[in-house]
Formats: structure tokens, C-alpha cells, sequence
């Protein structure tokens, strides 16, 4: 299977947060010959370990997407919804969407409406209309949504597929975040014969609703240090702006929750400057990942996050740079093939 193939494979998967099941499923598949032992955990977290003699060092990637729950089947076959992690209602009118039952199988499609839409009326609203107000017109009554299995509490997720845009190198699809940093890891497993380090690449469940798997995941490993494989919005309209498509991957230095470690951050700079890669720098006061979690593990860890940057971040489709994909391999494989012994407190 080619890069691309598997890549597609990742994002087109259905995994909203809480039912991470078929995504985990293709990633066990994919790296189990490139490591030494899989285990997946109470909270479902897919932990594959690279033995080594070594330092002990995690690379997280979340496997879950934000989507959409049923929180009501009304009188007239309507669903209303309630979103799952952070997504915009503007994002959402119009989309067709999977409605999945309670073993993660799709039984029936729908569109993402609202009133004036459904209607044809003339939109006077001087506001977006909240999530509250939308609806999943599956084309059923009550009677034959409660035949299909159709009830509160199933997932709805976003059909979208990966595709390749006007530039070979520019992908789009729904799930970027984080399917391309479970990308990354198995790429990175795959390539690491060999490794001075005790590595952990760990496939996170519930980050888009509180990072809530890296923090289960992590508890008893007691890391040395560790990197969160995310993706940050792209800025590319700012003035100024440091988180462009296709100009190289993004180093967290600040988030919301997190002050990246230094040390940590250095070496990788050193790294992407011999390997000629542009490594931009992110420093924002929204968001954060799951190397919050890890930073916080046990007595404490240094940690770091890097990414690539996506257009249309929590929306129903994002846009992407596989160049910048691919340089996160590359800085990353040199930095575990001779792992920093430096003092990172």
C-alpha cells in the first residue's frame, strides 16, 4: 500500500471521539510488524512499544475526530444534534453526514439543515444559527428512524474523503486532525530499525473533548520526554503570519495550557536546520494537545508539540501540504535515531 493509499485509509475512517474502534483497527494493523508489542488499554488507547535500552521517549498522536451526536429524534424524523468537540455550526449546514448505530456501522446518510434553509425562505438572519438550531434531515419519519435503529446517542460524522487538490502536494479531507500525526507515527515506526532509545508510540482516544487518552495512557510509562504529533490552524490570511501551508512544519513554543520545553524545541531546530527544513513557530493563546497531558505526567515531563498547519481546522473538510507532512518524518527520524541526552529540565 503507498503512502497516500494508507494516509487515505486513516482520514476516511469513521472515528468520532468515544468510538475510536476503526481507526485503532487499521493502525494495529499497519505497525504491528515494526514494533515489539501492542497493548490497548481500559480507556482504549493503542500503546505500541520499540524496545530499547535507552531513554524511555512518547510520541502521542490522537486517533479520534470531532463530530456530531444525535440528541433527539422529533416528531417529524428530524435529528437534532449536539457536536462533539470543537466545530462551528457554519461549518455544518449543507454537509451530508453518516449516522452510525451502536456497533460503529453507518446505516443511513443525511443533510445537515435548518429551518429557513429547509423552507427556501429569504435569510434575514444577521447571526450564524447555533448548533441548537440545526438538524439531520435524514428523509425518514420517527416510525421508520426507530426501525432503522436510528435513537439518541449514535454518532454523526462528516462524509467526506481524501482528495488531492489543484497542486499534487495539497490534500483535503475530513479528520486531518490527528489522523495525519497517526500518519506520522506509523511512517516513523516503519522507517526506525534501529534506535538508541525505549520508544512508545501511543494512538490517543478523547483528546478533541479533553485530551482525556493521553492522560490515562501515559500514567505509567514514566517518559523521559515526549512529543504530541498534532496539526495548528493555518494563518495563511495574517499578516505576519507563521502557520502557512506548505512552508514547513510547526513547532509548538506556547499554547493555551502549555510553555513547550526549550531544550526540547532547540534540538529539534538544530535538526530541521541541517536537514535545510523551515520550521515555523507557533505561539497562541487557543488550543492546546495532548503534550499538555504528558507534560503533566508523574512528576513531570518534558514535552513538546509539533504539527503541520491545516486550512478549514474543525470543520467538516480541512486542506493540507503533504510536504510538510513528509518534513515532519524527516526531522523526527533523526531526532530518535541519536535521542538528545542533554538535561531537558
Amino acid at each position: 500500500m503507498s503512502s497516500i493509499d494508507f494516509l487515505s485509509k486513516l482520514v476516511n475512517a469513521v472515528s468520532p471521539s468515544g468510538d475510536e474502534e476503526n481507526v485503532r483497527g487499521i493502525i494495529k494493523k499497519a505497525i504491528k510488524s515494526h514494533i515489539n508489542k501492542i497493548e490497548i488499554d481500559n480507556f482504549g488507547n493503542l500503546i505500541c512499544h520499540k524496545k530499547g535500552k535507552g531513554q524511555t521517549i512518547i510520541l502521542a498522536a490522537h486517533m479520534d475526530e470531532v463530530g456530531l451526536m444525535v440528541n433527539k429524534v422529533d416528531d417529524d424524523g428530524y435529528l437534532k444534534i449536539s457536536e462533539i468537540g470543537g466545530i462551528d455550526s457554519i461549518a455544518l449546514v449543507g454537509q451530508k453526514v453518516h449516522i452510525l448505530n451502536n456497533k460503529n456501522k453507518v446505516i443511513c446518510h443525511g443533510i445537515i439543515t435548518f429551518e429557513e434553509i429547509h423552507d427556501g425562505r429569504p435569510l434575514d438572519r444577521k447571526e450564524i444559527p447555533p448548533v441548537s438550531e440545526l438538524y439531520v434531515d435524514v428523509g425518514l419519519t420517527k416510525k421508520e428512524c426507530k426501525e432503522k435503529g436510528i435513537e439518541v446517542g449514535n454518532y454523526i460524522v462528516p462524509l467526506h474523503h481524501l482528495t488531492i487538490l489543484g497542486s499534487n502536494n495539497v490534500i483535503s479531507g475530513k479528520a486531518l486532525d490527528d489522523r495525519i500525526g497517526c500518519y506520522v507515527l506509523v511512517e516513523l515506526a516503519r522507517k526506525l530499525k534501529k534506535s538508541k532509545a525505549n520508544i512508545y508510540f501511543i494512538f490517543t482516544v478523547q483528546e478533541e473533548i479533553g485530551l482525556y487518552g493521553a492522560k490515562t495512557s501515559v500514567y505509567n510509562l514514566e517518559p523521559d520526554w515526549g512529543i504530541a504529533v498534532d496539526v495548528v490552524s493555518a494563518k495563511d490570511g495574517a499578516i505576519g503570519s507563521t502557520r502557512m501551508l506548505g512552508a514547513g512544519p510547526v513547532i509548538t513554543i506556547k499554547d493555551a495550557e502549555m510553555i513547550a520545553n526549550r531544550h526540547l524545541n532547540n534540538e529539534i531546530e538544530k535538526i530541521a536546520k541541517k536537514l535545510k527544513i523551515n520550521l515555523q513557530k507557533e505561539v497562541t493563546s487557543g488550543g492546546t494537545t495532548d503534550a499538555t497531558n504528558i507534560m503533566l505526567s508523574k512528576g513531570g515531563t518534558p514535552s513538546t508539540a509539533i504539527g503541520v498547519a491545516v486550512r478549514n481546522i474543525h470543520s467538516t473538510i480541512g486542506i493540507a501540504d503533504m510536504r510538510d507532512i513528509n518534513d515532519i518524518i524527516k526531522i523526527l527520524y533523526e531526532l530518535l535515531k541519536n535521542p538528545p541526552r542533554t538535561n531537558l529540565a
